[in-house]
């Protein structure tokens, strides 16, 4: 088991978000479900009455990490300050993730960046990035970019 491994906090919808992220990447897969109590008697606080039986947390594994979705409800939010890098090994690759992960209310930033539908940030670049940024001129052309274009360097 990975040492460290995010959870990713969703306002009622970490179910329906993990099912989308298996369904991206190729090896992904659901590892275990679990549920909010039913009861005080079971341990459900009070504030939680809303959230009685429904699903607590996803467990899924992409890109052979582990992630656990919570349903947490409305109090935070996904930002730019963290983000998951999607190392590509052609343009293929890079359109697809791209392509994907922004569609259906997703969307573009700069430099390879983008938010997934449910506002979660990733970077979706090239394998050989360190390469490509050593060639000259190459941080003002990838500033210039949103989906990083390999052949534009």
């Amino acid at each position: 088991m990975q040492k460290i491994v995010p959870n990713l906090w969703f306002d009622g919808n970490a179910q329906e978000a993990a099912d989308y992220y298996v369904s991206v990447f190729s090896d992904g897969k659901l590892i275990n479900t679990t549920y909010y109590p039913l009861t005080e008697a079971e341990g459900l606080a009070d504030f939680q009455k809303d959230f009685a039986g429904k699903v607590l947390t996803v467990e899924f594994e992409i890109a052979g990490m582990r992630f656990i979705g919570i349903n947490a409800g409305p109090l935070f939010k996904f930002n730019e300050s963290v983000s998951f890098m999607i190392p590509c090994k052609d343009q293929a690759e890079i359109d697809y993730y791209w392509d994907t992960l922004t569609a259906n209310g997703g969307e573009e930033s700069v430099c390879g960046w983008l938010k997934d539908k449910y506002g979660l940030s990733w970077q979706v670049c090239p394998e050989n990035w360190e390469e490509l940024n050593s060639k000259p001129g190459a941080f003002k052309k990838m500033m210039g970019m949103k989906k990083i274009v390999i052949a534009d360097f």
